[in-house]
């Protein structure tokens, strides 16, 4: 029985109502037709399995990821200069976000070179952080980060680093109780 594949419906596939068929006798498993002509249905290779979502995440299964920032602060910041790729790949967005985020925030101001490649500086990279934390982590909008920002970036900064510590204590505490 053939089912229609609803690429802009559900995330998940509907199942069919179960239809009862007579008794057939199971097809052979090397794929070859049994008594009636039927081949038997064997799953492709290059078919992605069941349940598993293909193309962009959306937000809520990038907020299901809090471990970025985690992340940022266990790598050390040793070059002076790191390429957008390379700060889009800590972050793991794309690259375009990185230059819209430029756009919209007026702390974000990476040095170019003459070719017009953007250069990001560890303070840029921590800009980046506090921007990320606010529209990914809490989940403020655009202006919202923004207003946050221009009003008191010094504040807003502190909260973040604050709960970067909290976090760490957090982690060591279940750390400890997990060895107990």
């Amino acid at each position: 029985m053939m089912q229609q594949l609803d690429l802009f419906g559900a995330a998940e596939p509907q199942k069919p109502a179960p239809v009862k068929t007579p008794a057939r006798p199971q097809p052979a498993e090397n794929g070859e037709a049994d008594a009636n002509g039927a081949e038997a249905a064997i799953p492709e290779e290059g078919a992605p399995p069941k349940g598993k979502k293909r193309g962009r995440k959306s937000l809520k299964e990038l907020a299901g990821d809090p471990h970025v920032i985690q992340e940022l602060e266990k790598l050390t910041l040793d070059k002076q200069y790191y390429s957008i790729s390379e700060v889009a790949g800590m972050f793991r967005v794309n690259t375009s976000l990185i230059r819209y985020w430029e756009n919209e925030f007026d702390i974000l101001q990476p040095k170019k070179n003459r070719k017009g490649d953007r250069l990001f500086r560890q303070e840029d990279i921590h800009n980046l952080k506090l921007i990320y934390h606010l529209l990914r982590e809490r989940k403020y909008t655009i202006e919202g980060a923004k207003q946050k920002l221009r009003e008191d970036k010094r504040s807003a900064s502190r909260n973040f680093e604050m709960i970067k510590s909290l976090q760490k204590v957090r982690q060591f505490l279940t750390e400890l109780k997990d060895q107990l």
